[in-house]
């Protein structure tokens, strides 16, 4: 989930993943306002994914995929 406190890291992300949330969520909002890809609520994408990891995203797909 994301918080106000993260949108500076969020302006420098390429896009946006959370494991909870939906679509009027704030990483929605914030990811629309900032024109960046997102995708909300993928349940594991934490488990998965780690700081330092390369990721393509694609949200008109609705997936991501670990490089």
């Amino acid at each position: 989930m994301t918080n106000p406190g993260i949108v500076p890291a969020m302006k420098q992300a390429a896009a946006i993943v959370t494991d909870l949330e939906g679509i009027t969520s704030h990483a929605a909002i914030i990811a629309r306002e900032l024109k960046k890809p997102c995708l909300i609520g993928t349940k594991i994408a934490t488990r998965i994914f780690k700081d330092g990891d390369l990721a393509e995203v694609d949200a008109n797909k609705g997936f991501i995929k670990k490089l």
